[in-house]
C-alpha cells in the first residue's frame, strides 16, 4: 500500500534529526501496540549514526516497545469487547486499518495461546511477525499478565539489543547481514528454543 511506503519513508527521515532517540521510544512504543513500521526501521541507521550511543539506543527500543506491549494489553483488556463475544468500535477499526489484523488471524491466536501460552509472546516479540497482533490479543484474551510481561520483556529486549550490540561491534559492515539474515536466523533461533524445551518435556 502506498501510505505504507510513504509512512516508512517518513520514519527513516528522522535518522537525521536531533529528536531520532525520542521519536524510536515513541515508535517502539507505538509499534507494539497499532503502529505498522517495525522500530528496526529507525533503529538500525540511528545506531550506525551514532555507533557510540547503539547500545543506549537499543535501550530506549526495548523499553519503548515493553510499554507499548502493556499498552496493546490493555487495549485488549479493556477496549476490545462490547459484549460477550462482540467486538467493540475499536476493534473493528483495528480490524479495518491495521494491516495484518484480521478476524481470522484473531481467533487463530487464541488457539496459540491455548496451546503454547508464554512462547507465542515470545516468538512474536524476537521474530519480525508483527507483535500488535498479539499484544493486542493478549489482553482481549485475558492472558495471565505476568507471563505476558516476561514475555515481551525477554524477547523485545533480545531483538533490539542484539541488533544494536551487533552494529556497535561491528558498524556499517553488519548492515547487510541484519537486513538480509537477522530475521531468518531470528525465526530459526526461536524454532530451535522451543523445539528444545518441546524435546525436554517428552523426554523427562
Amino acid at each position: 500500500m502506498k501510505w505504507i511506503r510513504q509512512l516508512y519513508d517518513w520514519v527513516l527521515k528522522w535518522s537525521e534529526s536531533k529528536y531520532g532517540p525520542h521519536i524510536l521510544g515513541v515508535m517502539a512504543f507505538a509499534e507494539a501496540s497499532f503502529f505498522p513500521i517495525p522500530p528496526d526501521v529507525l533503529l538500525i541507521p540511528l545506531a550506525l549514526g551514532m555507533r557510540s550511543k547503539a547500545l543506549r539506543l537499543g535501550l530506549i527500543c526495548s523499553v519503548g516497545s515493553i510499554l507499548g506491549a502493556i499498552f496493546g494489553y490493555g487495549i485488549g483488556y479493556f477496549l476490545w469487547w462490547n459484549g460477550v463475544g462482540v467486538f467493540s468500535g475499536l476493534a473493528q477499526f483495528f480490524f479495518d486499518v491495521i494491516p495484518g489484523f484480521t478476524t481470522d488471524i484473531f481467533y487463530a491466536i487464541k488457539a496459540k495461546y491455548e496451546m503454547w501460552n508464554f512462547w507465542v509472546i515470545f516468538t512474536a516479540g524476537f521474530t519480525p511477525i508483527p507483535f500488535k497482533v498479539f499484544t493486542v490479543s493478549a489482553g482481549a484474551f485475558d492472558i495471565n499478565f505476568i507471563l505476558f510481561l516476561i514475555a515481551s520483556t525477554l524477547s523485545r529486549s533480545a531483538r533490539f539489543l542484539l541488533i544494536s550490540g551487533l552494529i556497535w561491534k561491528y558498524g556499517e559492515p553488519i548492515r547487510e547481514f541484519i537486513d538480509n539474515y537477522f530475521n531468518k536466523l531470528a525465526i530459526l533461533f526461536t524454532v530451535l528454543l522451543i523445539g528444545s524445551f518441546v524435546l525436554i518435556k517428552y523426554l523427562i
